[in-house]
């Protein structure tokens, strides 16, 4: 991701830990003041949007209900309180949300989805189908 991004400096990669058998929230905190072009946590959401556009299976949360959930998670004591790691269980889903610091600098990035359907196992049947010509979905 270093290398991709062109970050002088690697992410730090925050994994909501708790008691769930399946699901999981995958954070990456950002310093948007280090990286090229110091873009803003919405010039990231315009990325990741054009980014996902189309996919199937991705889904990038809107600009309003990120910022609706920022409320809550300033209210709450952390986003995690709002966004259940469970939510997208038994899928081949996965949610993609950008929250901002008030000023602009920071953001993080955070993943919603499956560990065991959107994890290893399910990209694993989900590329095998794209490889044979096979419609993606068939089997997950």
């Amino acid at each position: 991701m270093q290398q991709h991004a062109g970050l002088i400096h690697p992410p730090l990669f925050a994994p909501a830990v708790g008691r769930f058998a399946q699901g999981m929230l995958v954070d990456v905190p950002l310093q948007l003041w280090a990286m090229p072009g110091q873009p803003s946590p919405a010039d990231l959401h315009v990325a990741l949007e054009a980014a996902y556009a189309g996919e199937r299976f991705v889904e990038v949360a809107s600009g309003p209900e990120c910022t609706e959930l920022q409320k809550v998670r300033a209210g709450a004591g952390g986003y995690v309180a709002a966004l259940d790691p469970e939510a997208l269980n038994d899928t081949n889903r996965m949610r993609l949300f950008v929250f901002g610091s008030a000023d602009g600098r920071q953001a993080r990035l955070v993943a919603q989805l499956d560990n065991l359907g959107k994890g290893a196992s399910g990209a694993a049947v989900q590329n095998l189908n794209l490889m044979l010509g096979l419609d993606e979905a068939a089997g997950l």
